[in-house]
C-alpha cells in the first residue's frame, strides 16, 4: 500500500474525529447538526440534480439511509450532552464493527475467525473500561453512544444494498444526503417549533465548516478505498478514535488519563482486527 494511500485514509480518520469535535463544543449541538447538513447539502444537490433521479426501486434504500442519519444525528447529540468526545466516540466507532460482526454471527451463521474473536474481545473491553469506573461516561451517554454505533451498523447494511441496486455509488450518495438535507431540518422544527440562522454569526459559520469536514472526510475515506486495499484502509481509518482523544485534551480540555489512552488504544486495535482483510 502507497504512501499517499496511507495519508488519504489517515487524514479521513483525523477530519472524522474532527467533525465530532465540532458537534461537541457547539452550544445547542441539535442546531449545529442541523447547520452542519446545509453544507453537506448544498455540496450534493448539484450532483444529485447532474445524476438525475434514481429508479423507483431505489427510493425505499434512499429514504430508509436518509432517515436512519437523521435517527444517528439525534442520538450522537443525545450522546454528547453529557459524555466527553473521548469517551462517547470511542464507544461508537468500536460498537459499529462489533455489532456487524454480532449480527453476521447470530443471522447469516457465519463464525468469526480467530481474529475476528480477539477484535470483538478488545472492542468490549476498551468500551468497558470507557463505561465503568472512576471518571466513566454518564450511563446515558453510554446507551446513547451504542444505540447510535447500532444504527451506523444499520444504515450501513441499506447503503451497502441500495448501492448496488442503483449501480451509481456517486447518484445514490448525492440523493441520501440531499433527502437528509431536508428530513434534519424538519425535525428540528418538529422538536423546537424554530430553527433561527444567523449566517453572520461565527457560531454558523463553525457549524457549515464542520458540514465541509465531514464531506470531506467522507471523500477522503473513499478516495483511500479506491486506490488502495479496503482492508488495510479500515483498519486505518479506525485511528480515528485516537485522533478524537487527543483532539479532546488538546482542544476541548478533556483529561487524558492513562486509562483513557488505553481504552482508545484497544479499541482502535480491535477494530483493525475485526476490520483487516489480508
Amino acid at each position: 500500500m502507497s504512501a499517499a494511500v496511507i495519508g488519504l485514509a489517515l487524514l479521513a480518520a483525523f477530519f472524522h474525529a474532527s467533525w465530532n469535535a465540532f458537534l461537541r463544543t457547539g452550544a445547542d449541538r441539535l442546531w449545529t447538526v442541523t447547520v452542519m447538513s446545509f453544507a453537506s447539502t448544498a455540496i450534493a444537490l448539484p450532483f444529485a440534480i447532474y445524476y438525475g433521479l434514481p429508479e423507483p426501486g431505489v427510493w425505499p434504500y434512499v429514504i430508509a439511509s436518509a432517515v436512519l442519519q437523521v435517527a444517528y444525528s439525534v442520538l450522537l447529540v443525545a450522546a454528547y450532552r453529557e459524555g466527553e468526545l473521548g469517551q462517547v466516540y470511542p464507544i461508537v466507532r468500536g460498537s459499529v464493527p462489533l455489532l456487524v460482526l454480532l449480527g453476521a454471527s447470530v443471522m447469516a451463521r457465519q463464525h468469526p475467525t480467530l481474529l475476528q474473536t480477539v477484535g470483538v474481545s478488545l472492542i468490549a473491553g476498551g468500551i468497558a473500561s470507557l463505561s465503568f469506573g472512576r471518571g466513566r461516561a454518564p450511563t446515558t451517554s453510554i446507551l446513547c453512544a451504542l444505540v447510535t454505533g447500532a444504527i451506523i451498523a444499520l444504515y450501513a447494511t441499506v447503503d451497502a444494498i441500495g448501492v448496488r441496486a442503483a449501480g451509481s455509488a456517486g447518484a445514490y450518495a448525492a440523493w441520501v444526503l440531499v433527502i437528509y438535507g431536508f428530513l434534519q431540518p424538519a425535525t428540528f422544527l418538529v422538536w423546537r417549533g424554530r430553527l433561527a440562522i444567523d449566517v453572520r454569526s461565527p457560531e454558523t459559520r463553525n457549524a457549515l465548516a464542520g458540514g465541509v469536514v465531514a464531506l470531506f472526510a467522507y471523500a477522503l475515506v473513499v478516495a483511500a478505498f479506491k486506490f488502495g486495499p479496503a482492508g488495510p484502509v479500515a483498519a486505518i481509518r479506525e485511528t480515528s478514535v485516537v485522533f478524537a482523544a487527543l483532539i479532546g485534551w488538546l482542544f476541548l480540555g478533556e483529561k487524558l488519563t492513562p486509562r483513557r489512552i488505553a481504552a482508545c488504544a484497544v479499541v482502535t486495535l480491535g477494530a483493525v482486527c475485526l476490520g483487516y482483510r489480508p
